[in-house]
């Protein structure tokens, strides 16, 4: 039986309604929403757990939408478990046509009459379709009903029932009496449409389809089961079907809605087409319109492209052209110039596309809705009236912009890529090389290196022989950056030397802030020092007008390799201002990239549980590979860590992304592709997935991505070489286990302590296979054993204790006092005081308290757990 989102709370009602019942005192439930709600769901599912229980008889009855209901259609259905007198009184007054009243009262008796106490159930659905004999059978039940043990559960559509409707007049009659509940069904909240989202592994975004849907059940499940795009079969049935009951004049006035979109007033409805303006109270009534303040629209955004699909395309450009020329006819407010493109472009208008949509684009960027803006600019382009190439070029520069800032970079590199030969056209060679530099960043973020570096040469080779240009000096600073991010000291050194003198002739000193930034990037990357260097310019940077985005990049780089580096408190930092600047510039695509950054970070201090959860959210909710490359690698090295399945999905579309030499997005999947290896026990393998990462090094790649695959290839077996590595890798290839897990320790990485203690002696691999353990991290405990086995220790079983197994977080019995102690806020020290044990036995322990519980620090750890099983 599966699960009703957010439907406990009416079970529960209809639940003590039916108790009631049982006592003898019926009740009347009228439950009541829109079409598609679930009404039908809920009643099914209490029927089913009430029924099949004994508590009760059920029966179900129902209305049909026919252009002459059945008289007592409900009634009729369940006549032949009714009392035989009844039933056969029911069909002779039938047959007869005689006022069925009469039988009313055997109706009462047999429902009421069941032997032992046990109560009725009787469902009467879709009561807004019944005929007007059932709903004075509801009157006269209602009005008794409290001296028989039944329950009556009603349904019906409250978005048909308007004040004519016949259903009105019975609710208003029913109002009075004590034993008839209205029970409201509402739509999904987004994050139950969030659930059956993912339940469903369906791609569409969860957030969009609550929006289009309203969190109406039916439209949610019957997308997530089309798993196609458009609308589903059955949704645009059912919503035509819906519209097809409705006279000539209110179908006219749901199309010229479906066509205006949401900003449907009456006004502009009545001068689009004067027939349906006399039909919006039909529409109305029939639930199939509702208001919004003083436009009206459909329930959901599903309804309305429906109809607005299903006219024929002559008629629905003929309604648009209307739009268009009643939204135009007076003073045009800038807030409907979007309108007015969209319709313009619905109707086939090219000039007015060209006069609206750019103004509508350059409106919307000045509110900082780049996404409207980009589409916007899009249409433009699009537009046949773009000509001449002199304004083309200039909408797709703007097109490529904001597809930029909301993270589109296909569309952004598809429109730079149009405009720059089209610069080249006109001999504007300066804004043809802006456009290669800019060309140049979104192949970048996309990951292509090749691409990058291709189009940041062109566009210096374009304006070398123009002189000291900005566009020349901005070229430079952006190969300043492609070196710096491909640990290129000497090449970052000599751009970024250009780049800042040319900005001095030219008075801009925001070059040399620029230059300065990848100067000090570079050598925290290769050298592993000058981070506070880095820091100072990254200020400074942010302190300059006019360079927003490269202060986001440089936070989010930053924040990238504080991760790699296992520089965590700094990596806290340097995320917390990064995706706060962000945030305030409106640049979210440095903001992911600093969300994932702080994933992985998380994965370094063994908090796997958050790790997963956070690089979860970012690959739920991202699709661009610079967002989703660090999220694939640290959701893949904590399934590898638990023995999860699921590993190289995850770290083969990891590969896919960017190039094999380009160690600054390949060398982290390649050291996590090793380490995925040996932890399955495939030493061959990881040593051929770090040799494989090993041959694009070089003497200033970053020495933390040098440690990384050096370390693999060691526990794997394989030859190791001189390369330099970061120092705790360094320690570990010296064979200076003690000082490595030591550094590991300081560093607040217990994993990485525990492979270190791997090299040491036997008590040293007994901790480190307790620490392995306390971290959850089945597969390394096994390699653990192995090591322990080769020395000689005799392997004792692997298990959870009982006491273990028994807490609800895992916590062992040791862990439980340790959290305690963390409740009382004692220190590191002062719980190895408590305990007998060391330090470090306790700093272990504390960090697996917090893994497990999947909190971030002690404060948080420290909180009353239900079940102590340590007592």
């Amino acid at each position: 039986m599966t699960d009703l989102l957010e439907r406990d709370a009416v079970l529960r009602n209809l639940a003590d309604c039916l108790e009631q019942a049982e006592h003898g005192h019926g009740q009347v439930v009228l439950l009541r929403g829109e079409a598609g709600i679930g009404k039908t769901a809920v009643v099914r599912r209490f029927a089913e757990e009430r029924g099949g229980t004994g508590r009760a008889r059920v029966l179900f009855g129902a209305c049909d939408p026919l252009s002459a209901p059945r008289p007592l259609g409900p009634l009729m259905d369940i006549a032949a478990l009714l009392d035989p007198p009844v039933a056969q009184a029911l069909e002779a007054g039938l047959r007869r046509r005689t006022d069925p009243v009469g039988t009313f009262g055997g109706v009462l008796t047999s429902l009421g009459g069941q032997a032992g106490g046990q109560p009725t159930l009787l469902v009467i659905e879709d009561l807004n379709w019944a005929d007007q004999a059932t709903l004075d059978l509801v009157r006269f039940l209602a009005r008794r009903i409290d001296r028989i043990p039944l329950l009556l559960l009603a349904t019906y559509r409250d978005d048909e029932v308007g004040p004519t409707h016949p259903l009105a007049a019975v609710l208003g009659d029913l109002a009075a009496f004590a034993a008839v509940h209205r029970c409201t069904l509402e739509p999904l909240s987004c994050r139950a449409v969030t659930a059956l989202t993912a339940a469903a592994g369906h791609p569409v975004d969860a957030h969009e389809l609550f929006s289009n849907t309203r969190g109406n059940p039916f439209y949610v499940t019957e997308v997530l089961a089309a798993r196609t795009p458009g609308i589903p079969t059955t949704v645009r049935e059912a919503v035509l079907g819906r519209i097809a009951r409705l006279p000539d004049r209110a179908r006219e006035a749901a199309e010229a809605v479906a066509v205006i979109g949401p900003r449907a007033t009456e006004p502009l409805i009545a001068a689009v087409s004067p027939d349906a303006a006399t039909g919006l109270e039909e529409c109305l009534a029939a639930g199939v319109l509702r208001p919004d303040g003083p436009v009206l629209c459909f329930r959901n955004e599903l309804a309305r492209r429906a109809v607005w699909e299903s006219l024929p395309a002559y008629r629905r450009a003929r309604l648009h052209g209307r739009v268009l020329a009643a939204l135009r006819s007076g003073p045009v407010d800038p807030v409907d110039l979007a309108q007015l493109a969209f319709h313009a472009e619905q109707a086939g208008d090219e000039a007015a596309v060209a006069e609206y949509a750019p103004r509508a684009a350059a409106y919307a960027a000045a509110l900082g809705s780049h996404r409207e803006a980009a589409e916007l600019y899009g249409r433009a382009v699009r537009n046949p009236a773009a000509a001449p190439p002199a304004r083309r070029v200039e909408l797709l520069e703007a097109q490529a912009y904001e597809s930029y800032v909301t993270g589109n970079l296909p569309e952004a590199i598809g429109a730079w890529d149009e405009a720059v030969p089209l610069r080249h056209e006109q001999g504007d060679r300066r804004r043809e090389a802006e456009d290669l530099r800019r060309l140049s960043h979104m192949h970048w973020l996309a990951v292509h290196a090749t691409d990058a570096w291709r189009a940041g040469l062109d566009a210096v080779r374009v304006v070398e022989g123009e002189g000291a240009t900005r566009e020349l000096a901005w070229a430079y600073a952006n190969l300043a950056q492609l070196a710096c991010l491909g640990y290129d000291p000497a090449a970052t050194a000599d751009y970024a030397g250009k780049a800042a003198e040319l900005g001095l002739g030219l008075g801009e000193p925001t070059l040399k802030t620029h230059s300065r930034v990848y100067e000090a990037l570079v050598d925290v990357a290769c050298r592993g020092q000058g981070w506070e260097n880095l820091e100072d310019a990254w200020h400074a940077a942010m302190a300059e007008d006019g360079m927003a985005d490269e202060a986001c990049q440089i936070g989010a780089v930053a924040c990238w390799t504080a991760a790699l580096h296992h520089d965590l408190p700094r990596l806290d930092r340097l995320t917390v201002r990064t995706c706060a600047y962000c945030r305030e510039h409106q640049v979210p695509t440095f903001l992911v990239v600093a969300l994932g950054a702080a994933g992985l970070g998380m994965l370094h201090r063994g908090q796997w549980a958050r790790a997963a959860r956070k690089a979860g959210d970012v690959l739920d909710r991202n699709h661009q590979p610079l967002h989703r490359l660090l999220p694939l690698v640290t959701s893949a090295l904590v399934k590898a860590r638990r023995g999860e399945p699921g590993v190289w999905p995850l770290l083969d579309e990891a590969l896919s992304y960017g190039e094999e030499a380009d160690l600054f997005l390949a060398g982290p999947v390649w050291a996590a592709r090793a380490e995925a290896a040996w932890l399955e026990g495939d030493d061959s393998l990881a040593v051929a997935e770090a040799e494989h990462g090993m041959k694009a090094i070089t003497m200033d790649t970053d020495p933390w991505l040098v440690g990384a695959m050096l370390r693999w290839s060691r526990l794997a077996g394989g030859e190791l070489s001189q390369t330099r590595a970061a120092e705790p890798y360094a320690l570990e290839m010296a064979g200076q286990w003690r000082a490595a897990v030591r550094g590991w320790e300081e560093l607040g990485c217990p994993y990485d302590a525990a492979l270190a203690g791997l090299g040491g002696d036997v008590p040293a691999m007994r901790q480190a296979l307790e620490a392995f353990r306390s971290l959850g991290a089945r597969p390394a405990a096994d390699r653990a054993w192995e090591r322990l086995r080769a020395a000689g220790v005799k392997r004792t079983p692997y298990g959870k204790r009982a006491s273990t197994r028994a807490n609800p977080y895992s916590l062992t019995k040791r862990e439980r006092e340790v959290q305690r102690l963390l409740c009382e806020g004692l220190t590191n020290r002062e719980i190895a005081v408590r305990l007998y044990i060391t330090p470090k036995t306790a700093a272990h322990h504390v960090a697996a308290v917090l893994a497990k519980l999947g909190v971030h620090t002690r404060e948080e750890a420290a909180i009353p757990l239900d079940d102590d099983v340590s007592r």
